[in-house]
């Protein structure tokens, strides 16, 4: 899953700095991207807070991503930039087909409980605790409640349906939960 920025409408979190690797300023990346090694098919990435430093590669090795920013070249440089985001701006990702979609694509969309037709707010943020996407829902003018809500992104159990044309996600979740 690929995380939303909240620094740009335009950019999308593909990746973090890891800890540094070796001597001459190289890092390991962690790679946000499903799959993870998809990382390897953009070129053109913003640090965060950073956007005049520029990743020279990205290589894997021993199922690790390992990279350097080009003007880095020791480990000093590095280590302070450690855990910082790694952006793409979204045209750099790929055309879906059809019915396709990506977590960005559902930030912002109303979320309608099928049940009895409550409106349970909007999608805030799609973020990933280990086992499932979950979509974070924040109340807004009409919906049901105050209630915030996280609710798995599993489709045919708690997502029944998604509507990009209507800006609508059909779900069944109780509103008192």
């Amino acid at each position: 899953m690929m995380k939303k920025s909240s620094i740009d409408i335009d950019l999308i979190c593909v990746g973090s700095i890891g800890k540094p690797r070796g001597l001459k300023g190289e890092f390991f990346l962690n790679s946000f991207c499903d799959p993870k090694q998809n990382i390897c098919n953009y070129s053109n990435f913003i640090i965060e807070n950073n956007p005049d430093l520029k990743i020279s590669f990205i290589r894997q090795a021993n199922g690790k991503f390992i990279s350097k920013v080009d003007v880095f070249d020791n480990v000093d440089d590095i280590k302070k930039y450690t855990n910082l985001n790694i952006f793409i701006n979204k045209t750099e990702l790929p055309e879906l087909n059809g019915e396709e979609y990506y977590w960005h694509d559902l930030v912002g969309m109303n979320v309608i409980d099928i049940t009895n037709n409550d409106n349970l707010g909007i999608v805030a943020e799609v973020v990933n605790y280990g086992s499932n996407d979950i979509l974070e829902i924040k109340p807004s003018e009409s919906s049901v409640d105050e209630n915030l809500r996280k609710i798995p992104y599993v489709k045919g159990v708690f997502i029944k349906k998604v509507e990009l044309n209507k800006n609508i996600i059909k779900v069944e979740w109780p509103k008192d939960f």
